[in-house]
């Protein structure tokens, strides 16, 4: 199994700092360095860069790692541009960009930047045309044109195009049509960290729908997004849950049966490790370790050593 790293520059952070963590998961090895695309998070008073812009110049400043947005709500972008600027950041890149797209939920960005959020319904329509579009884009369709009843192309031929398979990733954590959309048109399907028989649910209808479009369930990477909280051993695992808790104003047992509940990743090294094996054995190919922190605040010291046993290094 894969392990990349995930960050959420809306909580707070600089472009340089996020160049900083970038390189660190390009140095470390990793399979790919994710960031999501929201404009605010609730606090207005803190930074939050553009995704697609800042990876532009991620590509230019690594060299090995996959950079990867999870997920660019389809609100933010008409198709489009989505389509333009993710093979201009392949391009840039040399092949090492990943394109997440989401339906996008948070009421507020929209709300206090003044764009429109549909209702769900009319997003997950949005989200299957958008899908086509872009596919249609990068000449991964029978048809070289698409009309939906939200968007079309007519261009038969979309130049530059992607320099190889540009990976589209489908994200969300819904029961039936997140994992529909990804069987149809994803070439990774990602979602939070889950239980097994969950997991297995949603797997079925991906599966299912990508057999009924006449495509290979096994070519879908399953993806899952966890934070972690680890230790070398059982009282430094101890001293970082209760350290972690303080800040969130929560017990340590709280905090700790939080984690546990969700399938979370939390305790010793050897726990880790053990907890990554069971979760590829679910089938999961990439699981991306999410810091939700300032940008500046994390310690890469510390999560390092967690990533290198959960990687079996």
């Amino acid at each position: 199994m894969e392990i990349a790293f995930m960050v959420e520059p809306q909580v707070g952070g600089s472009y340089d700092q996020l160049l900083t963590l970038a390189r660190w998961a390009d140095e470390m090895g990793l399979a790919a360095f994710a960031r999501s695309d929201h404009y605010l998070n609730g606090d207005t008073s803190e930074p939050a860069t553009d995704a697609l812009a800042s990876i532009g110049g991620l590509a230019r400043e690594t060299t090995d790692v996959k950079l990867t947005v999870l997920v660019t709500p389809l609100t933010f972008r008409h198709p489009a541009v989505i389509a333009k600027t993710a093979a201009t950041l392949d391009e840039m890149s040399g092949g090492r960009f990943e394109l997440g797209i989401g339906t996008g939920w948070m009421e507020s960005e929209h709300t206090q930047f003044g764009m429109e959020l549909p209702d769900l319904r009319t997003r997950f329509s949005l989200l299957y045309e958008t899908l086509a579009f872009v596919r249609t884009a990068f000449g991964r369709e029978d048809d070289n044109t698409y009309r939906g009843r939200h968007f079309h192309l007519d261009v038969t031929d979309v130049y530059p195009g992607p320099t190889g398979d540009l990976p589209i990733i489908v994200g969300g954590g819904g029961p039936e049509k997140t994992p529909r959309l990804a069987g149809r048109f994803a070439d990774e399907y990602n979602m939070f960290m889950t239980d097994a028989a969950t997991l297995a649910s949603r797997l079925e209808h991906m599966r299912q729908s990508a057999a009924e479009a006449g495509r290979d369930p096994d070519a879908v990477r399953i993806s899952m997004v966890s934070q972690v909280i680890g230790g070398a051993d059982e009282a430094e695992y101890q001293e970082r849950l209760g350290s972690i808790a303080a800040q969130r104003g929560i017990e340590p047992a709280e905090l700790e049966a939080n984690f546990l509940g969700r399938g979370m990743f939390c305790g010793t090294h050897e726990r880790l490790a053990e907890r990554a094996a069971e979760v590829a054995g679910l089938g999961v190919g990439r699981l991306y370790v999410q810091q939700f922190a300032p940008l500046g605040a994390i310690d890469t010291d510390l999560i390092g050593p967690d990533i290198a046993a959960m990687r079996g290094s």
